[in-house]
């Protein structure tokens, strides 16, 4: 009877890997990427305004600007706001707008009723914004010099209005290796980028990192206002997007988009508290059925492995196989060894716990903490797109 038990189990999970597997085998290679794209002579270059938020970023936001001023584009500008920082970070956007024309400060002071900060912020940019394409990015993210050329040129070619980039996540300690490797291949398993171009509202995708959209379409989805509370806020600006018939796509940017997230596990485990139960929209029963789903799909084979015999054995290698051949995959889009594919059950593990301790510390604290401001949790779930 136990035999039957493994073997209709790790059927049924073997019978899924294949079928991610053919998805993910056709789908990823379709995907467009910028070195695919010819950069546009600077007669074909629209006006540009690269938007982003710093709060408390004085550490890494030097290195950063940095790469946004040196960028090889004709026609654009820098819109940084300071969100109400306690270091340094508003005396450096200060100090580089006053030598530089094409950066524009805006400094916020306080936060209105009914709004977080980053999508307030970012609403700010817009304002005080001219480019007829945004970019939204993030305070530590590097771009390479002509990162603008060619997005607009693959937006233009595709006839997508907003588009997101999959840049490289710069991983140091074998931590973040495991973590951020299979971080991605989770992220492609949940959005399917792929399938965004599409023109089913179910596929969407945004990263925090790049999302270029034209402006006129920005302003059609109805800007940051309709995110005013929403914490997955990047993930949303597409999916308003994609609801307002406006055509978007997913292309590949290897390093021209570059960001290191968080320093160590630990980091990266705190830093994703806000983000992951509210990534499943306050929903405790979605959370549940996400955690069962992680552990049936990523450990249970490997569980099971000192059990299987015969048949159950070769579905178990199937579902075990499959996932890491995927993971591989991933390691060599982030240029790491593709030896951490073997990590994946550690990384699945840890991957569970960030989502149960988001939940957790989320209804015990009855909301979010957001860089120093706590956001009730029923204000959130009002707020979710």
């Amino acid at each position: 009877m136990l035999h039957y038990f493994w073997l209709g189990l790790l059927g049924l999970a073997a019978l899924t890997w294949i079928g991610q597997a053919i998805d993910i085998g056709l789908g990823v290679p379709s995907l467009r990427s910028l070195k695919d794209a010819t950069p546009l002579a600077d007669a074909d270059c629209p006006s540009v305004s690269i938007l982003f938020a710093a709060r408390d970023e004085a550490e890494k936001l030097p290195g950063a600007i940095a790469t946004l001023l040196a960028l090889d584009y004709p026609s654009f500008e820098v819109v940084a706001v300071d969100d109400r920082s306690e270091d340094g970070t508003a005396r450096i956007l200060e100090d580089v707008s006053r030598g530089n024309s094409v950066l524009k400060f805006v400094q916020v002071n306080s936060l209105p009723p009914g709004w977080l900060g980053k999508p307030h912020a970012l609403q700010q940019a817009y304002e005080h914004s001219t480019g007829e394409w945004l970019v939204f990015t993030d305070a530590d993210v590097h771009f390479a010099p002509d990162l603008l050329r060619r997005s607009i040129a693959l937006a233009k070619r595709e006839g997508w209005e907003h588009m997101t980039l999959l840049g490289r996540a710069e991983m140091y300690s074998v931590g973040e290796k495991i973590v951020m490797t299979f971080f991605g291949l989770a992220f492609l398993m949940a959005a399917r980028p792929w399938r965004v171009s599409g023109a089913s509202p179910r596929f969407y995708a945004g990263i925090g990192s790049f999302q270029l959209i034209r402006r006129s379409a920005y302003e059609a989805m109805g800007t940051h206002r309709r995110l005013a509370m929403e914490v997955i806020d990047d993930m949303k600006l597409g999916k308003l997007a994609k609801e307002a018939g406006i055509r978007s796509g997913v292309a590949r940017a290897g390093s021209d988009v570059s960001v290191h997230w968080h320093s160590g596990v630990g980091n990266i485990v705190r830093g994703t508290t806000k983000n992951f139960f509210a990534a499943s929209g306050f929903q405790l029963g979605l959370t549940c059925a996400q955690l069962f789903g992680i552990l049936f799909m990523f450990v249970l084979p490997l569980a099971a492995l000192p059990f299987a015999r015969g048949w159950a054995l070769f579905l178990d290698v199937i579902a075990l196989g499959i996932p890491m051949m995927a993971e591989a995959g991933a390691a060599l889009e982030f240029e790491v060894s593709p030896l951490y594919a073997l990590t994946f059950p550690i990384g699945a593990l840890i991957f569970c716990w960030m989502l149960a301790r988001s939940t957790i510390v989320t209804l015990w604290q009855g909301g979010i903490t957001w860089r120093g401001t706590f956001y009730p949790l029923e204000e959130l779930k009002r707020g979710v797109v």
